[in-house]
């Protein structure tokens, strides 16, 4: 492209390409957690995995769009887009078979590469675009240092543009694999826009251009099918994505369970011939009524399936709760049986808390995902704004899994003393007694709490807790560390019980 044949034209071309590669890296990464979240869970884990893997693919993309920019290769730039086109629509296809592979190297060195295997390719070259549309752009323009920041600005823009339209529209109207095909068929459009033109600046690259985007169609094509719904005893019933994460039900007809998955965690399970609970921790929750016979209402943070309310309602308590999620609430009520006794508030729990001015006879903290509690949801700011739902001789009770010895146990431990900090009252219950790995309830009050001859059952599961641990604050919160070694023996333990293909399929 010589300097008298650059036209206006020609230069909306090139921005146009860098803002629209610019959002597809932007929506490739945040995607990345729907495709390996359901597997490894949306964690840090997971998201510091697709940071690096991002970065690691642009940087190389920079390197060798700049050594092609400057040595005049026949690697044209809609080469470039025409293979990130191409290798983000075989993601769909690859991403089962590399997920089970990886399964053996852990939570997080499986996460790493199943990220690295899954996404470096195309956000390679992506990265490839920004060097070439600077060589092409510096041509016009008296210094290269203009034109490198025009394109970075208006490559940023791109990227805060495909940010904002993913997280805010896309993603709960059409879920992540529609949007992954979009993309893929966006960029083929474009880099056969951008072989017209180069055709026009003297480069015969049409061809090959085309052929990847005929490659690309048929694989697009091929994703239409149906997507499986079951293997083995395992029977796909719903699945539904959202914001938050992508929710499944799906029953065991050998067990005769029907369970409810977010991501690549449990967070409920009802009995298909009995109607009846599943997890232990919430037979524990749903007898506490008997510790304060009064009680008649109460707040649950953490719907599930729902039977914990349901559970109280069978003892006229009237529950409101909140949920995150909307899916898990549609599917609670569609598939668990949930019928609420109260105020049903779908919403993130700091912030619906802050706008609660009802006291509490009960409040149940029941947060569970991918194999640990969200930590902000564990801070001494957070159990403040409890209290201040919980009438006096209220009883507020937290579900948290964790170790009961060894040096793995400083995670119930620091969870322990922050409810210490705020409420003078307080025990734990273990749903095994004698386990190592649990189901903690810890039961907080601004009252003694006793379990008096008519909870014998509870007394039982009573755990004597150390009163050390490290506080959890807004400010310090330690939780997200001390969790590591919960999340991944929470992963094996369900690997071991429902093998890798249930998370995988």
């Amino acid at each position: 492209m010589t300097e008298e044949r650059t036209t206006r034209s020609d230069r909306l071309l090139l921005y146009g390409t860098v803002t629209i590669s610019g959002a597809a890296v932007m929506m490739l990464e945040l995607l990345g957690t729907r495709i390996i979240g359901p597997f490894y869970g949306v964690s840090l884990y997971v998201w510091s995995s697709l940071i690096s893997v991002a970065l690691i693919a642009l940087a190389l993309g920079y390197y060798l769009g700049g050594l092609v920019a400057d040595k005049q290769t026949r690697f044209r730039l809609s080469y470039a887009i025409a293979l990130a086109g191409l290798t983000t629509a075989t993601i769909p296809f690859i991403c089962r078979p590399v997920l089970l592979w990886t399964n053996d190297l852990g939570l997080r060195a499986g996460a790493f590469t199943s990220a690295l295997l899954l996404f470096a390719l195309p956000l390679t070259c992506l990265g490839m675009v920004g060097p070439q549309v600077i060589e092409l752009a510096a041509r016009q323009r008296t210094g290269v240092g203009m034109a490198a920041g025009s394109v970075f600005a208006v490559s940023t823009v791109g990227s805060v543009v495909g940010t904002l339209l993913l997280g805010f529209f896309l993603l709960p109207a059409l879920g992540s694999r529609v949007i992954l095909c979009g993309v893929s068929a966006a960029l083929i459009l474009l880099a056969l826009v951008v072989a017209w033109y180069e055709r026009r600046w003297g480069y015969a690259v049409l061809g090959p251009v085309a052929a990847a985007g005929i490659a690309t169609g048929a694989g697009l094509w091929l994703q239409t099918g149906p997507e499986p719904t079951g293997y083995g005893d395992y029977r796909l019933v719903y699945q539904g994505e959202s914001h938050y994460g992508w929710m499944r039900v799906v029953d065991d007809r050998a067990r005769r369970v029907r369970w409810m998955l977010s991501d690549a965690s449990v967070i409920s399970a009802l009995r298909l011939d009995t109607r009846g609970p599943v997890l232990s921790y919430q037979k524990i929750i749903a007898a506490l009524p008997h510790l304060h016979p009064e009680g008649r209402d109460a707040l649950l943070i953490g719907l599930g399936g729902g039977y914990i309310a349901m559970a109280f309602a069978a003892q006229s308590i009237t529950t409101d709760a909140l949920e995150l999620d909307p899916e898990v609430a549609r599917a609670a009520q569609q598939y668990f049986l949930y019928e609420p006794s109260g105020a049903l508030r779908v919403g993130d729990a700091r912030y619906e808390i802050r706008r609660l001015n009802e006291q509490y006879d009960f409040i149940v903290h029941d947060c569970f995902t991918g194999g640990s509690v969200p930590s902000h949801l564990l801070s001494v700011e957070m159990l403040n704004d409890l209290d201040r739902l919980l009438k006096d001789d209220g009883l507020l009770a937290l579900n948290f899994v964790g170790f009961t010895e060894g040096p793995e146990a400083a995670a119930a431990a620091a969870v322990y003393r922050t409810l210490g900090e705020v409420f003078p009252h307080r025990l734990a219950l273990v749903s095994i007694p004698g386990a190592a790995f649990n189901d903690f309830v810890f039961l907080a009050a601004r009252q003694p709490i006793s379990l008096n001859a008519a909870t014998d059952w509870l007394a039982a599961h009573e755990y004597p807790m150390p009163a050390e641990g490290e506080l959890i604050t807004d400010d310090f919160n330690p939780l997200e560390r001390l969790q590591v070694a919960k999340a991944e023996r929470y992963r094996a333990l369900l690997l071991e019980r429902m093998g890798p293909m249930l998370l995988a399929f």
